[in-house]
């Protein structure tokens, strides 16, 4: 009888343990949201001037859609160029890190073949994203490569375009999290 019981003991603490270990990271789905990376205020012009604070705002949605919006993106668009949303989708790796991956474009001014200053095409790209979910709130980018595509190429096409360096460093992505605080100010 004792046998049975420290048996069974121990099947439950192996089961209790694999549950436990079973949602690290992006395996646990509590990451689903909305998260911002804020970028170190950037000189515009270079010449103290324009000091514009720009910010990335990602979306993770539950059905492994994934959106990505620079807020530099609009800043002086008819002389610098812009480039597009990024629109893509996410998944969960074995080791319970998260792989984003975006398509998006570039656009450079141009007089060519139009009256007035216009916006064309210039490249897509392809974005693969490593993060580390540090926590519920967090995400933490480890890696980053691009793949870059001209205007006249597929970028749905993972092996097509130019792939770019692998860029590692550690960028941090915070949810934004709802609050009513503002509403009860006077």
């Amino acid at each position: 009888m004792t046998k049975k019981l420290v048996l069974l003991v121990a099947i439950l603490t192996v089961f209790a343990a694999s549950a436990a270990f079973a949602d690290v990271g992006c395996k646990s789905y509590k990451f689903v949201g909305s998260y911002a990376h804020v970028d170190p205020p950037a000189d515009i012009f270079r010449d103290g001037t324009v000091i514009h604070q720009f910010i990335f705002n990602m979306t993770l949605n539950v059905d492994g859609t994934a959106y990505q919006f620079w807020t530099g993106s609009l800043d002086y668009p008819l002389n610098s160029g812009t480039s597009s949303p990024s629109v893509g989708s996410w998944t969960c790796r074995a080791d319970g890190k998260l792989i984003v991956t975006f398509l998006s474009a570039t656009f450079l001014p141009t007089n060519a073949r139009v009256s007035t200053p216009d916006l064309a095409l210039n490249s897509s790209q392809r974005s693969t994203y490593l993060f580390s979910v540090t926590n519920d709130n967090t995400l933490t980018l480890n890696m980053l490569r691009v793949r870059n595509y001209a205007a006249s190429e597929d970028p749905t096409n993972p092996n097509g375009g130019s792939v770019g360096q692998l860029n590692v460093g550690s960028a941090t992505y915070k949810r934004l999290v709802a609050s009513d605080a503002d509403l009860s100010l006077p």
